[in-house]
């Protein structure tokens, strides 16, 4: 019954702070008497101790109504609620020495005396304060008696660890038990109560002080020690949490609810890459810059980055209503200077693309405008040739025509060797934009520089694998991975758009830019991983499935075919592709063979074309491998 009680007592009343304030404040009073008087019980008879203490008591309750001293929840009694008692209390002695002088000019004499009014103040302070941290204490004893608190250790003893500690130990369900330090100055000392270990004997003390979670709060860490970290608390099956950055805080202070799960984005990202704002600035500033696919991942990030250095206008373009939507209230909620205009449009429409280019003139073009899922596109191989193809062909001579003086496409590492329509549609994209480039520089008849970014999977990017699994993962499992063996190279949306935009900077046209993209990593390896930081066992709690590549899907991404090579550049994570050159009148006539073919009907005489174009072209898994035989034949 009392342990109920206590479980459902959640704040102590504050008429029953106060009265125990004035209690303590009576009794205060009434030992300094005693004190004054020597305890002398002659002398105590003779005073007025009874009416002294009584009207000390009664300017008390006035300073505890002025000051609100009875506001603070005791359970969370800190320095503040010090404060507030100091100036109570204070205040208390203040009215006390007033009214002795208005009696003493009066009656000629105080009503309390002066010794025991001093006597009060220290004796009341340190009661009403130390009475508040008794019952904190109190409190976090017989609630530690009725739950089993989860034991958290913190990787950080800083200012931001201090602070994360003291909002562990306020939930009634966790407790601090140890800081990791990585800084020797710091191990073996004791923060705030608690001991400061050594990061690389994180191991041995999990075991030896009984951790049930980390939290990690150091935010300058190179991506290599925290997934190195994140690997031990997965061995040891330890959950790991994180913080948020300091900007991202409530009303500026953490709460526990924001201590989160790391997530898996900041795992697999890389450091952050360097760039040149200056060059980059003057290649953007005051330019009018068009960007297709706006709405989408690659494109909407383009656009915060692109706003940052100061074009004269954005000229955003997409087909996605409720997407262009949001990319243009953030836009607005930026402030930004930058003249913005939406364009609710498909690429593909050759009317309203000439509409907008004559009309804006814009000089710089970002085509990340694309259909880019594998087995949809097998479906629906039309779709891919008139988007992918068609689209960028329209785009590109429309940006000749208006004299844009930089093109920067956006391609995939699923264009080289490609085993799908839509890797291949995008190959056949890179041809015609490189050969065009090389056509208008050889005969003179444009200005513009085509220049083409070619990389892989970006985490999070709209449909990719890291939304799927965080969906099953929410939904109870299973989670699906095709094959055991399939590997997909990472980049973050950001780390990719900076390098588009150093890419574009750099390019003289006719470059295919390939980034470095790290190692590649095993899907099902990703998949363990996330079940692991989610604090559920792999095969145990979720469920791994496998389904088999789906139609047109590698096991293996390239970022170059056999043929290729690459040229290093003043960027280390971006080379230049050597890839085989096409004539433009060749491939200009491919691309005007598509256009009658979309509306043929015949989606194998489609894609027999695209495999004539691109002879590397081999389907996998696809019921176009019936043309690969064909061939070979």
């Amino acid at each position: 019954m009392i342990l109920r009680s206590i479980r459902n007592l959640k704040i102590l009343p504050r008429w029953v702070i106060v009265f125990i304030d004035l209690t303590i404040i009576y009794f205060s009073c009434f030992f300094a008497y005693v004190l004054r008087l020597n305890f002398s019980l002659s002398d105590i008879e003779r005073s007025n101790i009874v009416e002294g203490t009584l009207l000390y008591t009664f300017f008390g309750l006035a300073a505890i109504i002025i000051t609100g001293s009875y506001r603070g929840i005791i359970r969370y009694t800190g320095l503040q609620d010090g404060v507030r008692i100091l100036v109570m209390v204070l205040l208390n002695t203040l009215i006390c020495g007033a009214v002795n002088m208005l009696s003493l000019y009066n009656r000629h004499a105080n009503l309390v005396p002066y010794s025991v009014i001093v006597i009060s103040f220290f004796a009341s302070s340190l009661l009403l304060f130390n009475y508040r941290l008794l019952v904190k204490y109190l409190f976090a004893y017989y609630k530690n008696a009725i739950f089993k608190k989860t034991r958290i250790a913190i990787y950080g003893a800083g200012q931001t660890g201090i602070i994360t500690r003291h909002v562990i130990d306020s939930s009634a369900r966790t407790t601090t038990v140890g800081f990791f330090e990585n800084d020797k100055n710091k191990v073996g000392k004791v923060l705030d109560g608690i001991k400061i270990y050594d990061a690389k004997d994180m191991e041995d003390i999990f075991d030896e002080i009984g951790v049930d979670e980390l939290v990690m709060t150091v935010k300058e860490m190179s991506l290599e020690a925290k997934n190195e970290i994140v690997d031990l608390c997965i061995k040891n099956q330890i959950k790991i949490r994180t913080i948020p950055p300091i900007d991202k805080w409530v009303k500026g202070e953490l709460s526990i609810n924001q201590i989160k799960e790391i997530n898996i984005e900041d795992l697999l990202g890389r450091e952050s890459i360097k760039l040149d704002r200056n060059s980059l600035e003057s290649d953007l500033k005051g330019k009018r810059v068009l960007i297709t696919g706006a709405a989408g991942s690659i494109g909407s990030e383009l656009v915060r980055q692109v706003i940052q250095y100061s074009p004269d206008s954005l000229i955003l373009v997409d087909q996605s209503e409720s997407s262009l939507y949001e990319v243009e209230r953030e836009i607005v909620g930026s402030n930004s200077l930058a003249k913005m205009t939406i364009y609710l449009a498909d690429i593909t429409n050759k009317e309203r693309m000439t509409t907008i280019f004559e009309y804006h003139k814009p000089e710089v073009v970002f085509h990340a405008a694309a259909y880019k899922h594998v087995p949809m596109m097998e479906s629906n191989p039309s779709e891919a040739i008139v988007c992918n193809i068609l689209g960028t062909k329209l785009l590109a001579d429309l940006s000749v025509a208006n004299k844009v003086r930089k093109f920067v496409m956006i391609s995939t590492d699923k264009a080289v060797n490609p085993t799908n329509v839509m890797g291949c549609s995008k190959r056949i994209a890179e041809i015609y934009v490189q050969s065009l480039n090389n056509h208008i520089q050889i005969n003179k008849t444009g200005v513009t520089n085509f220049v083409t970014t070619r990389f892989g999977n970006v985490l999070g990017s709209n449909g990719s694998v890291i939304p799927l699994f965080k969906k099953q993962l929410q939904n109870g499992g299973p989670i699906t991975v095709t094959h055991p063996e399939v590997t997909r190279y990472f980049m973050t949306i950001p780390e990719a758009c900076q390098l588009v935009l150093e890419a574009g900077k750099m390019g003289k046209g006719g470059e295919i830019f390939i980034f470095d993209m790290g190692k590649a990593i095993r899907i099902v390896d990703l998949a363990r991983k996330m079940i692991y930081l989610s604090g559920l066992q792999p095969d145990k709690d979720i469920s791994i499935v496998f389904t088999g590549l789906r139609e047109g899907e590698k096991l293996y991404e390239e970022l170059l075919n056999n043929q290729e090579d690459t040229l290093p550049t003043h960027h280390d994570k971006i080379m230049i592709g050597k890839v085989k050159e096409y004539s433009y009148e060749d491939i200009n006539k491919y691309v005007e063979l598509f256009n009658d073919l979309v509306y043929d009907n015949n989606e194998l005489k489609m894609v027999a074309l695209m495999k004539e174009l691109v002879p590397e072209y081999k389907s996998n898994y696809s019921r176009y491998q019936v043309l690969d035989r064909v061939s070979v034949q």
